[in-house]
């Protein structure tokens, strides 16, 4: 039992398919109590996966793009629990014009949205949960590894090494209150998010071919989840400021396999 009385409070759940929610399963299994966040017309996405993942779960309302959200956000959980042992950050957005390849004629109203939703939220959470953390704790945050170029993330891949360096100064900042912050760089995954992303499936196809062990986008949320519960455990007591990857391996490698022997098959002619 991993999380065994530990309090969590998970973001972005949304379907049984969102990677939040695999987290908010494993963390039940390993004895954690969750309430979850939702807002809008979304919410009751939210509060419908909270019953499936037991029943009397609570959904609290957090618009990450409303900053009077964050102290109700603190008061909420203070009156439910009094403390808070680790945080899921799993949000994110970005606006159809700021992906796709329109990086140059992205709008900075579509840009501010991206940034403040995606990137900005995880330091304003920190915050929120901090007064609820006086003996430490962990909060992790889902992302996608943004030190290279991405040909379809635009906008998004700089908020995502916005927030890969947001995760370094929340290090920083709360490392001398024992809370640990760390980024959890998967690879790509099939869920409700990615469906938005213009070219995703290129993208998927392409990672199993260079991980070295492979990859599924419809069948490794478990790898994802298990790791992000680890962290969110007592187990990793000395790692904050990382982007842990799980990804099979892709990030480490240069480019796909390549067959040594291709190029004397073209010149003798050979079929590749």
């Amino acid at each position: 039992m991993l999380l065994q009385g530990k309090k969590l409070l998970i973001t972005g759940v949304l379907t049984p398919q969102s990677i939040a929610y695999g987290v908010a399963e494993h963390a039940l299994e390993q004895g954690a109590e969750i309430i979850l966040t939702g807002f809008g017309r979304a919410r009751s996405l939210t509060e419908r996966s909270a019953k499936r993942l037991k029943e009397g779960t609570e959904v609290l309302e957090l618009d990450v793009s409303n900053p009077e959200h964050f102290p109700a956000l603190t008061e909420a959980l203070r009156q439910r629990w009094g403390r808070v042992d680790g945080v899921l950050h799993a949000i994110a957005f970005a606006p159809e014009n700021a992906l796709g390849g329109n990086f140059l004629h992205t709008p900075w109203e579509s840009v501010q949205t991206a940034f403040r939703v995606s990137t900005f939220s995880l330091k304003e959470l920190a915050v929120a949960v901090l007064p609820l953390m006086p003996k430490g704790g962990s909060i992790v945050a889902l992302d996608f590894d943004n030190r290279v170029a991405w040909p379809i993330y635009d906008w998004m891949g700089v908020c995502k090494a916005g927030l890969e360096a947001t995760v370094r100064y929340l290090a920083r900042d709360l490392g001398p209150k024992g809370i640990r912050v760390n980024a959890l760089a998967a690879g790509p995954l099939a869920t409700v998010a990615a469906k938005g992303i213009p070219g995703f499936k290129s993208l998927q196809q392409g990672w199993g071919r260079q991980a070295p062990l492979g990859w599924d986008a419809r069948n490794s949320h478990d790898a994802v989840t298990r790791t992000a519960c680890a962290l969110l455990s007592d187990w990793m007591p000395s790692t904050t400021g990382e982007m842990i990857h799980v990804d099979g391996g892709y990030h480490a490698i240069g480019a796909p396999p390549v067959d040594p022997h291709e190029d004397e098959k073209e010149e003798s002619g050979q079929p590749g």
